[in-house]
């Protein structure tokens, strides 16, 4: 029975014992324990229950790689579904609750799955829920997301807070085991600056577990020396605790740091997401035991060797009275003699091989009176809930039982697999290792950075070294290799250490066991424990037609749970390499994604929550509209004023107001939102003809032009007016949501199309405020004001000049969005709001007033002027606005060219921009859609045309529209009926899109 133990238990500090309760019994633990340790230790073997059969599950693991323990923990503000118990650490008034099951942990309705188990197989829900149709609304799809998910979602606002933190080093190495301390040390000495971070409570991985010495002393005061020798290095930073949870390209890396996981109560934020540029990355992560496949290996109690040997000797805990260990290889018999020095039973050691010597770690068992039986294998587990027995077979058989082993616990051992998960992130080939049975990491093929050097290393285990000596050697050279090729130099006399050799027997590939094992056995034996996948599932998917290991792994979810196939993997690969009878290489493995373990949405989003989960961008002068009656609305994460309402009036009227006072006097807007984004460099030109649908680089000096930018697929993403400030330098007016996107657009094509183009691109969208002086008495108020020439003459429509106006250094844009005589005014942010000011009292007398954006797309409308994201929404291009002309002919080609060039299109069927006026004057519904004759395939009313962009408009006194129908242009005069959801449809006759000043008189004043 699982017990504390009165030996072992290095990690606990047992003079503070601790209270915690699980499914609401209370139990105890002590400070240093794991979730998973003390619930074994208080004899609870049963924790949760697999997703899609329902059967009882325990802990197989003691690390990360962990598959079955998963619990709910906490209440409202600190409640978190799926935490892992192998790494959740004992604290005190912990709350933890098993899930998956109803009604209740020990007696489970949704077991009866497994007794369904044979009309459940693999890829099952591909087949069953296609057919009745009619059965998918209202039996299937309510059963799916009963059934889907495992926990509960919380429900409470998180209480806890968490950060980002930017990092920069020289070399960085994740993993604080013997590996990743000795390439710490090493990479240290020579004046490197060295970030080191370890995912658990404590430094040294295995080795203090496994034994050993090093330098002749024991393997655990080797690491102490070696960790007091590194913390008193300056240059080496230390992290406990924080889990290398991704490499990227060019040496970033993701770190993932649980800073008060384990003392809830404690002063600051609880996760932590570091973001880590380094010169190099050393990847000592180590490497994970496999399980081994035969009936019953999901027992509760059956358990990984070396996770037994870890419950015994870091927690002092025995997971069993009576452990049977069964393996293929030398390590597992430390765990029979850690279990035999802690004075349990170990009735037998079943060992896959038949070996013509006793290795070093046989005679060891041997010595203590283990009986050892060779080339023999586990026919089945006895038990439901716990594990009772073992039925013992030959390996080399059908599974013919020899004899029966009473028993509590079975430690299983199918060899290691080094953790290449951060090595293959960025890039890195993987090799068949064939004498351990396992991948790691193709040295010859590393993950290449722009200078075309590796710039990740892999050192200890997780390269493929398994004993102690070979592991402490290897992270001293990578370190030593890595360092010098940084420039750094290491002491002449620097040498690695050197650990006593223990010499082990070869291993034997073990798939399945027995090796002749017929389909009962291998539908009882499990390869992913939380999916519920089946060696005989893997087989079926072969049989299937699923050759493609990325076809069979979603097929059958093998690997798909949250332990992302740690354990699963190999032992899946080469039993779809058996079905299929090929070798495990040319089966190939599936991708390895980050993070390397699950990390909280909240280290994620970091600071980003409540007030500031998207923070408010405001201009110079918002306060100004604040406090002058502005109601704002939002535009990407801008606020901008949607009108300025008065005393005693509606928003309508507000509205009606500014349009008028702008057409007849002078109005004044608050521009400074419109993304401004300056693309320099010799080829600078070259590069925005390519973004651009028309020419720039022809533009000259001290002149604007209005440009549409596509995306590949032909469709219009942006537009503004471009401005041309010297021979290599333009800048490019963005809509007011579009500037990071399309700043983001281009530098996207810099960097992986034209890297060579010598370019440059800068949003300074936020340096300068920009304000529209607008109306028939724009260019009073500024001569009012004084300093540079505003005439037509000297500022002609689409140019731009520098100057000085008013005692403020300016640039001006002769440019209208209004349709009437405008100047767009840019003035360094820190001035905006002066500059406002005066602009403001110069026109008191000229009619001055502000307009928000309603009365912008009021006048834009009346000028029929497009607006990104109204008349456009992802699948509109140029062709379809009428602006045919904003596209050169001269230009061999632009993003999108050949994009519109594709049959549908060009498709003349396609629906037209046109202007849209109701008979009766009334303003269309937004968004109504034209309806047509006949139906679709769907058996919906044909629909010809639809409303874009729909006003009042004082100007005419009556409502106008825009909108896109079918062969508008050609249908000028034509009424039609337009309808929506509510009310009823109204009639509205096709005209031009232009409704005020045809000829452009006013803006050319």
């Amino acid at each position: 029975m699982s017990t504390r133990l009165a030996t072992g238990g290095r990690l606990l500090n047992k003079a503070k014992p601790l209270s915690f309760s699980f499914n609401g019994k209370q139990m105890r633990g002590y400070q240093g324990d794991t979730l998973a340790s003390a619930l074994l230790a208080n004899d609870q073997m049963l924790m949760g229950r697999s997703f899609k059969y329902h059967r009882p599950r325990s802990v197989v693991a003691s690390g990360a790689e962990e598959p079955n323990g998963l619990v709910n923990l906490g209440r409202e503000g600190r409640f978190e579904p799926n935490a892992r118990v192998t790494t959740t650490e004992l604290f005190d008034g912990l709350e933890a609750a098993s899930q998956n099951h109803w009604p209740s942990l020990e007696f489970d309705v949704g077991a009866i799955n497994a007794r369904l188990s044979r009309f459940l197989p693999a890829g099952f829900y591909y087949k069953m829920f296609m057919y009745p149709r009619s059965f998918w609304k209202h039996v299937y799809e309510p059963i799916i997301r009963h059934s889907a998910g495992l926990g509960k979602a919380p429900k409470s606002r998180d209480v806890d807070t968490y950060e980002h933190f930017h990092a920069f080093c020289d070399i960085l190495i994740v993993g604080g085991g013997v590996a990743g301390l000795e390439a710490a040390r090493t990479a240290g000495l020579s004046g490197a600056r060295v970030v080191l971070m370890e995912q658990t409570d404590h430094w040294g991985g295995r080795a203090p577990v496994d034994g050993g010495t090093v330098e002749g002393v024991a393997a655990d005061q080797f690491v102490e020396n070696l960790v007091e020798e590194i913390a008193a290095m300056p240059n080496v930073q230390m992290r406990l605790r924080c889990m290398g949870a991704g490499v990227y390209d060019h040496g970033y890396v993701l770190g993932y740091e649980r800073l008060t996981d384990h003392q809830p109560d404690a002063a600051g934020p609880r996760h932590r997401l570091w973001r880590i540029r380094a010169s190099h990355v050393i990847t000592a992560t180590g490497a994970i035991e496999r399980p081994l496949s035969f009936a019953g290996n999901d027992i509760p109690g059956v358990m990984l060797a070396s996770a037994v040997r870890d419950y015994a000797v870091n927690f002092g805990v025995s997971v069993g009275d009576r452990t049977v260990v069964v393996t293929n290889n030398d390590n597992a018999y430390l765990t029979a003699i850690a279990l035999r020095h802690a004075g349990l039973d170990v009735p037998a050691i079943l060992d896959a091989r038949v070996l013509p010597q006793d290795s070093e770690l046989m005679a060891q068992a041997k010595a203590l009176g283990i009986r050892v039986l060779m080339g023999h294998a586990v026919a089945s587990v006895q038990g439901s809930k716990r594990v009772t027995g073992v039925a013992v077979c030959s390996q080399a058989g059908e599974g013919a039982v020899l004899e029966e082993i009473t028993c509590d616990a079975v430690a299983m051992s199918g060899g290691w697999s080094p953790v290449v998960h951060l090595w293959s992130h960025c890039g890195g080939k993987l090799r068949w290792d064939t004498a351990h049975a396992c991948f790691s990491p193709d040295v010859d093929q590393p993950p290449k950075g722009a200078d075309g050097l590796g710039f990740v290393t892999p050192a200890g285990a997780a390269s493929g070294m398994f004993a102690l000596d070979d592991v402490l050697h290897d992270a001293h050279a990578a370190a030593d290799g890595v360092a010098t090729s940084l420039g750094f130099k290491l002491p002449k006399d620097l040498t690695a250490p050197h650990a006593e050799r223990r010499e082990e027997t070869p291993m034997a590939p073990v798939w399945m066991m027995p090796q002749g094992a017929g389909t009962k056995l291998r539908e009882k034996a499990w390869l992913d424990y939380q999916n519920d996948v089946k060696v005989s599932d893997v087989r079926l998917a072969a049989q299937e037609g699923f050759v493609s290991v990325e076809h069979a792994k979603r097929y059958t979810t093998l690997g798909m749970a949250t332990d992302q196939g740690k354990l699963s993997n190999i032992n899946g690969l080469a039993t779809l390499a058996g079905a299929l009878d090929m070798e495990i290489p040319a089966v190939g493995t599936t991708t390895f994604r980050p993070p390397y373990h699950p990390i909280s949405m909240a280290a994620i989003g970091g600071e980003a929550r409540g007030n500031v989960f998207q923070p408010i961008r405001r201009t110079p002068m918002h306060h100004w509209h604040e406090t002058n009656g502005a109601e704002f609305e939002p535009v990407g994460h801008w606020r901008r004023p949607y009108a300025y309402v008065r005393s005693g009036e509606s928003t309508h009227d507000a509205v009606m107001r500014e349009v008028t006072n702008t057409r007849k006097n002078l109005g004044l807007l608050d521009a400074s939102t419109l993304g401004k984004i300056i693309v320099r460099g010799p080829d600078a030109g070259r590069f925005l003809d390519m973004m651009y649908t028309n020419m720039m680089s022809t533009l000259k000096p001290g002149k604007c032009r209005y440009g549409l930018m596509c995306s590949e697929n032909g469709f219009l993403i942006d537009d503004g007016v471009v401005a041309r400030i010297d021979d290599q330098t333009w800048l490019c007016h963005t809509t007011t949501g579009g500037a990071d996107r399309i700043h983001q657009h281009m530098e996207e094509w810099l960097q992986t199309e034209w890297w060579d183009w010598q370019v440059h691109t800068v949003n300074v969208t936020e340096q300068y405020a920009q304000i529209a002086v607008v109306g028939p008495n724009a260019r009073k108020c500024l001569e009012k004001l004084g300093g540079m020439d505003v005439s037509a003459e000297a500022l002609g429509f689409m140019d731009w000049a520098d100057g000085e106006i008013g005692g403020f250094k300016v640039r001006v844009y002769r440019i209208s969005f209004s349709g009437e005589l405008s100047y767009e005014i840019a003035i360094d942010a820190s001035h905006g709001q002066a500059f406002w000011d005066a602009l403001t009292v110069a026109g008191n007398d000229l009619g001055i007033m502000p307009y928000g954006t309603e009365c912008l797309h009021i006048l834009r409308a009346e000028k029929g002027f497009i607006m990104i994201g109204d008349e456009t929404d992802g699948t509109i291009i140029p062709q379809d606005l009428g602006l045919n002309w904003a596209i050169s002919k001269k230009k061999e080609d632009y993003l999108g060219k050949r994009a519109q060039e594709r049959s549908h299109m060009a498709d003349p069927t396609r629906w037209k921009l046109v202007g849209l006026e109701a008979t009766d004057g009334s303003t269309l519904p937004d968004g109504a859609y034209a309806v047509g004759e006949g139906t679709n395939e769907n058996g919906q009313r044909n629909t010809m045309g639809r409303v874009t962009s729909t006003y009042h408009s004082p100007t005419l006194d009556k409502g106008i529209a825009m909108g896109l129908v079918l062969n508008g242009p050609d249908r000028m005069g034509e009424v039609i009926s337009f309808s929506n959801l509510e009310g009823a449809p109204v009639e509205a006759r096709i005209v031009d899109p232009v409704f005020y000043d045809k000829e452009g008189k006013k803006q050319n004043v």
